[in-house]
């Protein structure tokens, strides 16, 4: 396993194993991610943990032309229980997503150091957040990063009441653009969506990401 030096590079992912482990160690600047995530690479790791850089092989994505939405969520999305937003509090989601507890994971991987780096790449127009309310309150939401090269790369929701998430999860994919949402790893949740895998090969030649660089 590759170990990061202050130099800004990453190993060619090509060589690495299906399970996606590409490197450890290195910072989470601004400069180290955009890099990252235009090889197709992410930062995934415990409080306790070095940071970890993954590339799973297969990848698992979302066509948005491929978008299902069930009978139920339809009639939610048509009875204008909820309000969707973009890009009006990118900390305060990023800051829900990392409090929701989650089924088999004791912590989380959204440290406030995650958190900091996230709000700059924000700042900078490489991220983006959409927030899902209810009566003036934030009840939902998810946020992910954007090299404006077609695909948006989800990193994490949070719902505090049912259907929130899943509300603003249709209304961004139908109100966008994009040629891919990378949705990283498996999903039952985001499989219900149509998401499926796709070979890390295919995952750098649809999004144009140059593995060689």
């Amino acid at each position: 396993m590759h170990l990061l030096s202050e130099k800004l590079e990453f190993p060619d992912i090509s060589k690495i194993s299906k399970e996606g482990l590409v490197a450890f160690g290195g910072d989470l600047s601004v400069e180290r991610l955009i890099l990252a995530y235009s090889k197709g690479i992410f930062p995934w790791f415990e409080a306790c943990d070095p940071i970890l850089w993954w590339s799973p092989d297969p990848r698992f994505v979302l066509y948005p032309n491929e978008l299902k939405v069930s009978k139920s969520l339809n009639k939610t999305l048509r009875n204008g229980e909820f309000e969707v937003t973009y890009d009006l509090n990118f900390r305060e989601v990023v800051t829900a997503c990392s409090k929701i507890k989650r089924k088999g994971q004791k912590g989380t991987w959204i440290t406030s150091e995650m958190i900091q780096a996230y709000c700059d790449l924000f700042e900078l127009g490489f991220a983006k957040s959409i927030e899902v309310w209810r009566n003036n309150e934030l009840v939902g939401g998810f946020y992910g990063v954007d090299l404006n090269n077609g695909v948006f790369c989800g990193e994490s929701m949070f719902s505090k009441v049912s259907n929130a998430s899943k509300v603003g999860f249709v209304k961004f994919i139908q109100s966008t653009n994009y040629k891919l949402i990378d949705c990283q790893i498996y999903s039952k949740h985001l499989e219900s969506f149509g998401a499926r895998t796709l070979s890390r090969k295919d995952f750098i030649k649809f999004t144009n990401i140059n593995e060689s660089n």
